[in-house]
């Protein structure tokens, strides 16, 4: 790490040697970029990539030719961010732009960068997220409705012509609303980990079987005290915001404790920048309220990422009213439903999600009972304007 606490330089170090004698393969100058180092499946490949808030490019290093020296597979283009793996003969990389704004995933073959063949083409209503290569497949790590997705596509051997990819199976969840995350995978297999919760499921280790379309459950984290989750239900929900737009609402409650006449109480929490997805996953913590009759509710308001990148531009910078009004329109929403009253409503937020609160104390005073305001955010333009302070300079294109 640099003196603004972001890395910033990419060496080359041969095991065993002294550190004095590594070679800088490349020194990022600007400010608001910072630099990250990944291995493709393949093991064929490093990729170094540069990275701001709406730009990254990549450089790639051939591992078994031992070259020592960078070469380009994206190029600096301000808006355009990429992310890039291997298998085969070619690179498979995923790439956001403002036309292409949800991403698009395509491969182009490793001896010619330039000819890329479109896999899986831009959607307005699917984000993709990320991407995991396996030898005879692929898994994409999508979001639609504000709910992660994985979907399992076969791929062509390699050396053959790669096309637009089709038929693929998505793997089924049961929850109404959850969280999936990707797990460290081998590459020569036809298995895919992921790790699954919510809100009343504690995390789960899975094995798809992308073959036979068939999960086994490999672990599931204990939880202490006798917990039961059929006590508890999960529900989503939605509000409407002052402009029409949908707004998604996870919930959970236990079903022997409360009377959904607008009696319980309840605690709503939010969050809404950085395009973070604030995902329902379980929180042993919540309980100790949940336990107690209390409904746990989560706005998932623009600024966040879960409903896609429009998701996040739609509540940042001059559009950033909208994360406040979306929180309000929740709590609306759920008082209407008989979820809770204001007389019973607390509300939590920390960090850019003190931010939240701050505004939303200040905008509607009488519709909330109390509020946990966590190193509330509430001095951005002062704070950020300091380069001197760690993790500020990467704002600087769009403070989120």
């Amino acid at each position: 790490m640099d003196s603004l606490h972001r890395p910033d330089k990419v060496c080359l170090h041969k095991l065993g040697s002294d550190q004095s004698n590594d070679m800088c393969l490349y020194h990022e100058k600007d400010d608001i970029f910072s630099l990250g180092l990944q291995a493709s499946e393949s093991k064929q490949y490093l990729f170094v990539r540069s990275e701001s808030k709406s730009t990254s490019f990549i450089f790639h290093l051939d591992i078994s030719k031992q070259k020592k020296q960078l070469e380009v597979l994206t190029p600096r283009l301000y808006g355009i961010d990429t992310a890039a793996s291997h298998r085969g003969n070619h690179f498979y990389i995923k790439r956001r732009s403002e036309d292409f704004y949800n991403s698009e995933l395509v491969a182009c073959p490793s001896n010619n960068v330039a000819e890329a063949t479109v896999l899986l083409p831009h959607r307005e209503s699917v984000k993709i997220q990320d991407f995991q290569l396996f030898e005879n497949h692929i898994a994409v790590y999508e979001r639609e409705n504000g709910l992660p997705k994985i979907t399992v596509y076969g791929l062509p051997a390699s050396g053959e012509a790669l096309g637009k990819l089709q038929g693929g199976r998505e793997i089924d969840f049961v929850d109404p609303a959850y969280a999936v995350e990707p797990e460290e995978s081998q590459f020569h297999s036809s298995i895919i980990r992921f790790r699954y919760s919510s809100m009343k499921t504690p995390p789960s280790v899975f094995d798809y079987d992308m073959d036979s379309g068939v999960s086994v459950l490999k672990k599931i984290n204990t939880v202490l005290g006798g917990f039961d989750s059929s006590n508890y239900v999960s529900e989503r929900k939605w509000a409407a915001a002052s402009d029409g737009t949908q707004i998604p609402i996870s919930i959970i409650y236990r079903k022997d404790l409360v009377q959904l006449d607008g009696s319980d109480p309840m605690l709503l929490s939010g969050f809404g920048s950085y395009e973070i997805c604030i995902d329902p996953s379980f929180s042993g913590s919540i309980f100790s309220l949940v336990d107690r009759g209390f409904v746990h509710a989560i706005a998932h308001v623009r600024g966040g990422g879960e409903m896609g990148r429009k998701w996040y531009e739609d509540g940042k910078l001059l559009k950033k009213k909208n994360t406040f009004t979306d929180f309000i329109a929740c709590a609306e929403h759920l008082m209407k439903s008989k979820y809770c009253s204001k007389e019973k409503l607390c509300i939590s937020g920390k960090s850019a999600g003190g931010l939240l609160m701050g505004a939303v104390l200040n905008m509607r005073p009488d519709l909330f009972k109390a509020a946990i305001v966590g190193v509330p955010f509430v001095d951005a333009l002062t704070t950020m304007l300091d380069p001197t302070i760690p993790l500020t300079t990467a704002e600087w294109e769009g403070v989120g």
